[in-house]
């Protein structure tokens, strides 16, 4: 190709990729624009766009222009093995002059007589998006300058993949929270409840959640927890652990017990989930609560005449990899006429510029007998006020009324 051609191509290439009229289309339209385009600009008879999937463990046909049995047929490429795994493992570009199962593991490709494939990774803000290959059906070796170009357009599409990715995960994860949050509080004669949620403003939703429900035998309860994560992910995780917790509530009376099921569960199902949980069984009948720590802050009892205090309660284990082998400990409060005990998640007390015992001494002095409402109003205009906090917050209060 001759030095005015290459240069012809460069700008066609940079044309293709900053043209404004793009910016008004969703990721899939974008997609079949700029890949019947590249199509047409490298002169070849494929193009595919893979991108990794949740588990990051492998790679999914999303868009292409020429072999749409890829996307039809849900091709999954294993990160590491095969063209276009391997493209990703090196996070560098590849190029094979020989298309066989020696050196791809989609037979598509081999089928329908590719000669030459050359794959450049799609990355963007440092995380692996996917995997952008094209291929043609006469012998040819890709040249540097294509693998530039062809990187020029990948890193156009990684970039508009990961923010349609991130929207759609955060507005996919906020849906999600809202619908397992408890609609309403139980109501029990003698006893008020009320609760906050707000999600981080940098983060968005992450995997903080609280849930209060009934039990039987005039039982309520009460729920604190946060996944390690943030996103679709950790709420998809807080999902599952919350409707397992509940199922455990169901059949076992001891919160440590409980605790411990659900940390089975999770080292066994989701192996690389830790979560910290507070689970406390009110009895309303005694006017007690049984409550088990799984490294989460303890939370905060204040008794009409005396100055609120955190509950002292051994806190045991995270939830998940099995860390509690041996069992998790479980502490009985008194719960008199007139106290409140408040649940909460760090995001309440963490910040990056603060000490976080001064937070904590903070909250602890924010917490004073009264309506529930009206303390979690308090304790959140206290701790939050007109900033908006980088985590997601949880917030729990459960009055005795007497």
């Amino acid at each position: 190709m001759s030095d005015e051609s290459a240069a012809e191509r460069r700008l066609r290439v940079l044309e293709a990729v900053t043209d404004s009229t793009l910016m008004e289309f969703d990721l899939d339209k974008l997609l079949e624009v700029l890949l019947w385009r590249v199509r047409e600009l490298f002169d070849v008879d494929t193009v595919t766009v893979l991108f990794v999937d949740s588990s990051g463990e492998r790679l999914v046909a999303r868009a292409s222009a020429g072999l749409g049995e890829e996307v039809f047929q849900g091709v999954r490429v294993p990160i590491g093995s095969g063209f276009a795994g391997r493209v990703a493992r090196l996070r560098a570009p590849v190029r094979i002059e020989r298309v066989d199962p020696s050196t791809v593991v989609n037979p598509i490709l081999w089928e329908r007589g590719l000669r030459g494939l050359l794959g450049v990774p799609m990355v963007a803000q440092g995380e692996m998006v996917g995997v952008m290959h094209i291929g043609s059906t006469t012998p040819r070796t890709f040249t540097d300058d294509d693998i530039e170009l062809l990187r020029l357009v990948a890193d156009r599409l990684a970039m508009a993949a990961y923010l349609y990715r991130s929207r759609s995960e955060q507005a996919a994860a906020a849906v999600l929270v809202d619908s397992l949050l408890p609609t309403r509080l139980p109501t029990t004669p003698g006893w008020e409840l009320a609760a906050r949620y707000v999600p981080g403003a940098e983060i968005g939703v992450g995997g903080d959640w609280y849930d209060v429900f009934p039990l039987p035998g005039d039982r309520i309860g009460v729920v604190m927890g946060d996944v390690v994560g943030n996103g679709l992910p950790a709420a998809i995780v807080m999902g599952r652990l919350r409707s397992a917790l509940r199922a455990y509530a169901l059949e076992f009376d001891d919160p440590a017990v409980v605790l411990g099921k659900l940390d089975r569960k999770a080292s066994h199902f989701e192996r690389t989930t830790m979560a910290t949980v507070a689970y406390a069984i009110v009895d309303t009948a005694a006017a007690r609560m049984h409550l088990s720590l799984a490294g989460h802050l303890p939370p905060v009892i204040v008794v009409p005449g005396e100055e609120a205090r955190f509950v002292e309660a051994p806190v045991g284990l995270p939830v998940g990899y099995g860390l509690a082998v041996t069992g998790r400990p479980v502490v009985t409060v008194d719960i008199p006429p007139g106290a409140l005990v408040t649940f909460y998640t760090d995001g309440l007390v963490e910040r990056r510029d603060a000490d976080i015992d001064e937070r904590l001494e903070q909250l602890r002095a924010t917490v004073r007998p009264g309506a529930p409402e009206a303390v979690c109003a308090r304790v959140m205009a206290e701790l939050v006020g007109s900033e908006a906090a980088t985590d997601d917050i949880a917030l729990v209060a459960v009055h005795h009324l007497g």
